[in-house]
């Protein structure tokens, strides 16, 4: 069970990605990119594993040191949850970067690769975003962060 919900993790997360990449101007990609909610099933898969494991967590996150946090990721469940986490805050980093980019109408050809690249290794892509939007940002004046438009309400 602990092996398949290491990969529905990454699972839950695909949709979204694959939007933003491949349909980076549809609506509801926008919207969907939009809603920090996206995070909610991969966080529930989260606890799941990180229930099991919550001693060495606990211990991991209270009193932080390498071995702390080797005993918790020896286990499936700690690993898991672990990995769980990771996916579920790059999706975050991936959408506040998709709608980054679209605020500063930065190409998607651009932003195609630098959204698979936040996939593999986030801590990497957020830095090159970073640079290029503040070679964008200091280029142009900045965006009226007003303009963004909300989604509508569903009455």
């Amino acid at each position: 069970m602990t092996g398949f919900l290491f990969e529905l993790s990454f699972f839950l997360a695909a949709p979204v990605w694959l939007l933003m990449i491949f349909a980076p101007a549809w609506r509801g990609t926008e919207r969907l990119a939009a809603s920090p909610l996206t995070v909610v099933p991969i966080l529930a898969v989260y606890l799941a594993l990180a229930l099991p494991a919550f001693p060495e967590l606990w211990a991991a996150v209270t009193e932080p040191d390498l071995d702390s946090f080797r005993a918790l990721t020896a286990g499936a469940e700690g690993a898991g949850a672990v990995w769980a986490q990771i996916i579920a805050w790059d999706l975050l980093i991936g959408q506040w970067m998709y709608r980054e980019a679209r605020d500063l109408g930065l190409s998607p050809w651009l932003m195609g690769p630098l959204l698979i690249l936040t996939v593999l290794l986030s801590p990497f892509a957020l830095l090159v975003f970073l640079a290029v939007r503040a070679v964008r940002t200091a280029r142009t004046p900045a965006p009226d962060r007003t303009a963004r438009k909300p989604a509508p309400d569903r009455a």
